[in-house]
């Protein structure tokens, strides 16, 4: 196994180990946990059976016994549907209360659930459903509804969820995510804020997407493991976000930085009541320290945490407590209490094990043979690990863009560019942006181009039609995932000697346009600033 960097149990932490144990494969885990996500909430709904439990912001609000019983129902129309124990059912709602009893009901029923991406387009979804195989489509909010069911029996190795994500290959791969994965995290989200003791009274505002496993896991789950209420926001608008965190009484908030970056742009920010919000956490993107400076300084009563994970974890893997958020701002923090950390060398490939590291990819052994090694995640991640056990997180060696929490990773989107016959040559990189974090950067070797018709800058926007080929992007991808920001080369791409494209050689000297909106478009962010910016 990789070694090198700090060992795993050489490194300190600030959270709550207690009750964690390594088992004879070397892989920690909590003791004294119920045996299943269903275990979890039928002990929330008896311990707190009037506590509110989910909130739709604009829509329903329903107690821990409501949910229960609504969920139980949900799963008795599986069942009635013909959805058994190990049947995979997708998802694809915005975030709601449909959503909330179509992923529980999925649980009780003993099935899987298959959370969709809703800005994927059709095709892409329909891979997904091919590949996990799913029995039935989840996709209106009249959920199917049965005679109250709820499989107990279920057990920490029987797999609840496949959240899928891309790959270098560029092919969706479904982590297979069993309750003892969604069990970790739910515990250890709850000890590295920390929660109070049963967390009644905390409401915590999820403005990202329940399909990723930030929203899912790391809070939608991780409310109910407490008895706190988890308030969901069905779209995000900066009005809609602050009018929820007012309104709702929120006292804990996790989300990207894009939305913390728009919401201190809003000119009623300050005149906001915002005195119960007392836990801000951020993550899916690279926060610049400017913005937590600010953050800081907006919100002086709320304890500030920066949160690292991904997908193959469950979630969250490293969290930067308050303490240290200011003084490390760049750090993505410590392990969580049941992971151990590696890296090769003094920096290099993060290696990630624990109860909530999953065991490989659905249906697709090749892959999982290279992700999942000896017990080990290999992350993909370029990191370091200091002498105190605080990750920074250095690079992405899967070449992926992190725009605003969605991850888009290059080959699939250069895949699509090089179709078209404009195009020679294409490599897809990030733009560091100030809201977003990154956007999607395209660079372009026209096909047959004649370097003397190039200006100096290696641009020339009259001789290529990059209209032509966004438009034809646009057919092929998901709205995030087309470029926002394009270069012209006069010259093939760099690359080893392997053919590898190099690059960060590509991001010297090249002069970035903007790409041109769609016609009639809306605009969901404030542009960056209007100079060109810098690639990295």
């Amino acid at each position: 196994m990789p070694g090198g960097g700090p060992g795993e149990d050489s490194m300190s932490s600030p959270f709550d180990a207690r009750g964690v144990v390594r088992g004879s494969d070397g892989v920690r885990r909590y003791l004294d946990l119920p045996p299943s996500m269903v275990a979890v909430l039928r002990t929330s709904a008896d311990r707190w059976p009037e506590q509110e439990a989910v909130v739709e912001v604009g829509g329903e609000r329903l107690s821990y016994a409501q949910l229960w019983e609504r969920a139980s129902r949900v799963a008795g129309g599986l069942r009635a549907a013909g959805v058994r124990r190990g049947d995979r059912v997708a998802i694809r709602l915005p975030n709601g209360v449909p959503w909330a009893l179509a992923f529980l009901g999925t649980l009780l029923a003993g099935a899987v659930a298959v959370p969709i991406n809703t800005r994927l387009l059709d095709h892409e979804v329909a891979y997904l459903l091919a590949d996990s195989a799913a029995s039935l489509v989840l996709d209106r909010p009249d959920l199917p509804t049965g005679t109250p069911y709820a499989d107990l029996d279920l057990a920490e190795t029987d797999l609840a969820a496949l959240f899928y994500t891309s790959g270098t290959t560029g092919a969706p791969k479904g982590a297979r995510t069993t309750h003892g994965n969604l069990l970790g995290i739910v515990e250890s989200t709850r000890r590295i804020r920390p929660l109070p003791d049963g967390g009644v009274g905390q409401r915590n505002l999820i403005s990202v997407p329940l399909f990723h496993v930030t929203g899912c896991n790391s809070q939608f789950l991780s409310m109910l493991h407490v008895g706190a209420c988890a308030v969901l926001l069905p779209a995000f608008r900066t009005s809609a976000f602050l009018d929820a965190l007012e309104g709702e009484r929120i006292t804990m908030s996790t989300s990207v930085p894009a939305i913390y970056w728009l919401a201190l742009q809003d000119e009623g920010f300050g005149r906001r009541d915002l005195s119960r919000l007392a836990m801000v956490s951020y993550g899916g993107a690279p926060m610049a320290p400017e913005l937590v400076a600010r953050l800081r300084a907006a919100l002086p009563h709320a304890r500030l945490g920066n949160g690292y994970g991904l997908s193959e974890a469950a979630a969250v893997v490293t969290y930067l407590p308050h303490e240290w958020a200011e003084s490390h701002p760049e750090s993505v923090g410590f392990a969580i209490p049941v992971d151990d950390l590696r890296v090769d060398g003094p920096a290099g490939e993060l290696l990630v094990r624990g109860q909530n590291v999953v065991d490989g990819y659905w249906n697709n052994p090749e892959q999982s043979a290279l992700t999942f090694v000896d017990g080990w995640l290999r992350t993909g991640d370029i990191a370091r690990i200091d002498a105190e056990g605080l990750v920074t997180v250095l690079d992405r060696a899967k070449d992926m863009v992190c725009r605003g929490g969605e991850n888009v990773y290059s080959i699939e989107v250069e895949s699509v560019l090089a179709e078209h016959p404009l195009v020679g040559e294409v490599a897809v990189v990030g733009v560091p942006d100030e809201v977003m974090g990154e956007r999607v950067g395209a660079v372009l070797v026209p096909a047959g181009f004649d370097p003397a018709s190039f200006d100096s800058a290696g641009f020339d926007s009259a001789s290529f039609d990059i209209a032509a080929v966004i438009a034809h992007a646009r057919t092929r991808l998901a709205d995030f995932k087309v470029p926002e920001w394009y270069g012209l080369r006069p010259e093939p791409l760099p690359r080893n000697a392997g053919g590898k494209v190099l690059k960060p050689q590509l991001r010297t000297g090249l002069r970035w346009e903007r790409v041109p909106r769609r016609p009639g478009a809306v605009v969901r962010v404030p542009d960056p600033d209007p100079d060109i910016p810098k690639g990295r």
